[in-house]
């Protein structure tokens, strides 16, 4: 299984409610300091609406970017109950999925 699919494979794993940093998931998939490569191929996603790459945030708590722009990520990550203010996750350590 080539580097992406490993990824969005991962990824699929976050539930609805919660997110993950770039970070964390390329630990997951065994990348060290992958967190540009996760940002890479988080942006290229042929699956957007099967693989959740809109619950990938950066490890400050701000929500990052979005092929589709960051009010559209703000938006889905408001309906699936996140709360966001400037742009930041509110009670990370409550939302963080960690694998």
């Amino acid at each position: 299984m080539n580097l992406e699919n490993r990824v969005y494979k991962k990824l699929l794993e976050v539930p609805e409610g919660k997110v993950t940093t770039y970070g964390e998931l390329a630990k997951a998939v065994g990348l060290k300091n992958g967190q540009r490569v996760i940002g890479r191929i988080m942006n290229k996603n042929p699956y957007p609406v099967i693989v959740p790459c809109h619950r990938v945030i950066k490890s400050d708590g701000k929500i990052g970017g979005y092929a589709y722009g960051e009010d559209v990520k703000n938006a889905m990550l408001s309906k699936e109950g996140i709360t966001i203010r400037k742009g930041k996750i509110q009670e990370l350590e409550k939302t963080i999925h960690r694998f």
